[in-house]
């Protein structure tokens, strides 16, 4: 993994920004510790940092010139199935001078151009630019696993991994209300908005053409499958064909992204997803590193016993890190600092810690992410099926709503927050399918935003239903939406920002492309039923895990907060983020809706005003960075 910027001038006004691309360049440090490098041609200025992974030699540095020194490249990911695009480079007398994907990348493109793009396994954001058309190419791996971020002006064009890098060029910051109302629901910002007006993020599965007039063409090259209206349980291949099936594309997936030539291990949780991962990996490396995080004061956040029976059954070189209260603490600012865009995964906190923890043995990592979104993994999938199934139960909990929202609710005991998934549950179960997917997938309802805000956008209603209109009577339907809106937009950004602030690459197999469209393929009943969740997984691995991991629930990779606020945080959200004055002063929130929710807070009913203030909290840190 490597870090990337670059400025396409139009005009001379243009071209007096070019000189910024140091500074850009220099700001993505941590994303590329191992190497920099920088390409000027006539309009245009291209940065790259390296985290060198595959061929750690000088003749894999970017920028990377083509022989005939009309193309450059600079990017950021990995290509897991380059020996083969190599080999077939080599058939058309392609000489090459480095062992690199990205040499092999950059002569695919210029042989077949965006078609080149089919072909890519891999996790990757690059940029090429033709100095005789004086043209950009860049793109975006299918998933998102990798970002980039742009801006165009009419002087203008400017793209990096990080916003940090985009704001080196003086590109004006006026913040999106739209944004922000989404923000303050989510605890992050869907693909292609970002929390600036304009500056956005590239579409995962795109390409962007920028011409030197400053025209852009902008292509999906890769989309989900189509989910029909209705569902069926039918299936083209049995349930136990399709069990083998899943398991030689995981298995495949796992070896493709072993490739390295740096130390190389998994990140271990001892749930089910990152287990099956390292079990596959083990048996291809008898020496094979696993690390896994606990928490020696929350034993209710705490799963490295199950990690550890995994790391035993293949004797791995296993590694525990054992967190107190005290350690994410003393994490706390350096993750506040590094995020350069409001993004309030509290679990940050504790990747950033474990990445920080891996560094210092492997330089890449594997990781089970994606495994819940495809196959069902998380509560609101068991609740959902519910939910359409109807019956009794469901009707019972919706019901009795208005008790269950008078009964105390908290995330920081099993009670209370048995009694919070109860409440948002009956919520959820009088709404419509849409409806309800958006409100499990926040943490308030939008009568709740508006009486945060001071000013509202038009544009909300828009977005909120372009994130939403995938959902319809096919199950499959909500893992689509999961897969574009949470799995891109929280879980890869939070592993790709916090394992990069350590630089650490992190690899993740189950989203080789042939893995997703393959699971778009499967009935819902494969994946999820009323006693199990991400049944196909489960079974087809089951002989590869101990049993112990079959019998226990789900378990969130959560951070206790509430401790902090009524301790630690108290004076920061009192005194200062959150202070009635500075909050009037500023001028985006309304100081009553921000005065209720710290009042629900330090109340014996907080529920999800925890989530809710730290958001805010994310967000005002973020603002006095760039705005005082």
């Amino acid at each position: 993994m490597c870090g990337i910027a670059g400025i396409l001038a139009f005009n001379e006004n243009g071209k007096r920004h070019l000189n910024k691309i140091s500074a850009a360049t220099y700001s993505l440090l941590k994303r590329g510790p191992d190497g920099e490098g920088i390409y000027f041609h006539n309009n245009v200025a291209l940065g790259h940092r390296r985290l060198s992974i595959i061929d750690t030699s000088n003749a894999a540095s970017q920028p990377f010139t083509d022989t005939s020194g009309r193309y450059t490249i600079i990017f950021n990911g990995e290509i897991f199935n380059y020996p083969q695009l190599r080999d077939q480079l080599k058939s058309k007398s392609i000489q090459f001078k480095s062992q690199s994907d990205t040499e092999v990348l950059l002569y695919l493109w210029v042989t077949e151009q965006e078609k080149c793009l089919e072909k890519l396994d891999g996790e990757f954001a690059f940029a090429i630019y033709d100095n005789v058309n004086e043209e950009i190419f860049i793109a975006r791996d299918r998933f998102g696993i990798k970002p980039l971020y742009y801006y165009i002006d009419e002087n203008r064009f400017i793209f990096a991994s990080e916003m940090k890098a985009i704001m080196q060029f003086d590109v004006p910051k006026n913040i999106d209300t739209a944004s922000l109302q989404i923000y303050l629901h989510l605890n992050y910002i869907p693909t292609p908005f970002s929390i600036f007006k304009d500056v956005f993020k590239l579409d995962a599965g795109n390409y962007l053409i920028v011409t030197k007039a400053g025209k852009l063409i902008k292509q999906a090259y890769y989309v989900l499958p189509k989910i029909t209206e209705s569902e069926t349980t039918k299936s083209v291949i049995s349930y136990e064909s399709a069990q083998e099936q899943l398991k030689k594309l995981l298995e495949q997936s796992v070896i493709n992204r072993m490739i390295a030539d740096v130390p190389l291990g998994t990140f271990l949780s001892g749930g089910i997803d990152s287990s099956i991962i390292t079990a596959i990996a083990a048996q291809h490396n008898k020496h094979l590193n696993t690390f896994s995080i606990g928490y020696k004061n929350e034993p209710l956040f705490d799963e490295t016993h199950y990690a550890q029976l995994v790391a035993k059954k293949y004797n791995t070189n296993h590694t525990v890190f054992e967190l107190s209260n005290s350690n994410l603490f003393e994490n706390l600012h350096q993750v506040l600092d590094y995020i350069d865009e409001p993004f309030a995964d509290s679990s940050a906190l504790a990747v950033n810690i474990l990445s920080m923890h891996t560094k210092k043995h492997v330089t890449v990592a594997l990781s089970g992410d994606g495994a819940d979104e495809l196959f069902g993994g998380y509560n609101k999938h068991a609740a959902e099926l519910q939910a359409r199934n109807g019956g009794l139960a469901s009707g019972l909990i919706g019901a009795v709503h208005p008790i269950l929202k008078q009964l105390p609710k908290s995330r920081n005991s099993k009670i209370g927050n048995k009694i919070r998934q109860l409440e948002k549950f009956s919520e959820g179960i009088n709404l419509d399918k849409k409806g309800r997917y958006w409100r499990w997938a926040g943490f308030t309802n939008d009568n709740d935003i508006e009486n945060l805000m001071l000013k509202k956008s038009t544009d909300y209603s828009d977005r909120k239903k372009e994130i939403l209109k995938y959902i319809n009577d096919n199950y499959n339907s909500v893992l689509k939406t999961d897969v574009q809106l949470v799995l891109e937009n929280d879980m890869l950004t939070k592993v790709d920002r916090m394992s990069m602030s350590q630089s650490l690459e992190v690899r993740v197999p189950f989203l080789d492309h042939k893995i997703v469209d393959f699971a778009f393929t499967l009935p819902t009943n494969f994946k999820i039923d009323n006693k199990q969740r991400k049944k196909i997984l489960k079974d087809a691995f089951k002989s590869y895990l101990p049993e112990e991991l079959y019998n226990r629930g789900k378990q969130g990779f959560e951070v206790p907060l509430l401790k902090w606020f009524t301790t630690d945080l108290k004076a920061m959200i009192t005194n200062d983020l959150l202070n009635d004055a500075f909050v009037k002063e500023q001028g985006i929130f309304d100081p009553e809706g921000i005065s209720a929710l710290k009042s629900q807070l330090f109340s014996n009913n907080p529920n999800d005003a925890v989530a809710k203030v730290w958001g805010l909290i994310v967000f005002q840190y973020w603002w006095k960075k760039y705005f005082v």
